[in-house]
């Protein structure tokens, strides 16, 4: 009987050299994203939990991220340090500058003001919410009314030529009124008037082609942000009024 031939099993073996360069690559890459993300100002504190994270993952052997930072963590400390102080500087460089771009604004409209002898009707004031221009009422309206006067028109498209600004920057316009009730059928109180005379004055200021509606806001305060007593009628006289806050241009 013939005998039969016994198969030989050879072992066969994928060639692995290549895994060897391949985890070198791969150790390369990640040592080369550490080196980039430690040089990018990054948080110390944060740092350390990512590597944390890295080397608990590759476990077993010495992770790549337990070599030293080429940022000491007390450096990296520093170097935030420094980067909050320049930029709160820039910040407050910026803000300086708006401030001076206003005052401009403002000597604009003081001009005007001198001009046209309105310096008992109209006044300008820089504030830290922006550059406020007081304008009281009686200059537009009527009593108990929100209507500017057709007479007065004129008067308000003048103030619109001095609103027109590159950038263009926001604007509120507020009304104010007295203590005095209203007792007309238009309005059931002080409020409501105060809130309408904002808005018809808004109406006019952008019939100005020039000036952009969307910028406009209106507020009414009713009697109840008083500049003076209401218990004299000078006093009185100053609480009815119209304010245009034209805003610093937000730095980003």
């Amino acid at each position: 009987m013939a005998k039969k031939k016994k198969k030989q099993h050879h072992d066969e073996h994928m060639d692995e050299s290549w895994l060897v360069p391949y985890a070198d690559i791969l150790t390369l890459l990640l040592a080369l994203f550490i080196v980039l993300f430690a040089a990018s100002n990054v948080d110390a504190k944060k740092f350390q939990e990512i590597a944390k994270a890295f080397n608990t993952s590759f476990s077993g052997g010495t992770g790549v991220l337990e070599f030293p930072s080429p940022t000491e963590t007390g450096e990296m400390e520093q170097l935030d340090v420094q980067d909050k102080k320049s930029s709160e500087a820039t910040e407050e460089e910026l803000k300086q500058l708006e401030q001076e771009k206003l005052a401009e604004i403002k000597e604009k409209v003081d001009s005007y003001i001198e001009e046209k002898k309105l310096g008992n009707q109209l006044k300008t004031t820089l504030t830290d919410e922006g550059l406020l221009i007081t304008i009281l009422d009686d200059i537009f309206y009527d009593s108990g009314s929100a209507e500017i006067r057709e007479k007065d028109k004129q008067f308000a498209k003048e103030i619109s030529e001095l609103l027109v600004m590159n950038p263009p920057r926001n604007i509120i316009v507020s009304g104010h009124t007295d203590n005095v009730p209203i007792s007309n059928s238009t309005y059931e109180s002080n409020w409501e008037l105060s809130v309408m005379r904002a808005v018809k004055f808004i109406k006019v200021l952008t019939e100005n082609n020039k000036l952009d509606s969307s910028v406009f806001s209106a507020k009414g305060f009713g009697e109840f942000k008083p500049v003076a007593p209401n218990d004299t009628e000078e006093g009185r006289e100053k609480n009815r009024r119209v304010e245009v806050l034209i805003l610093p241009n937000e730095q980003k």
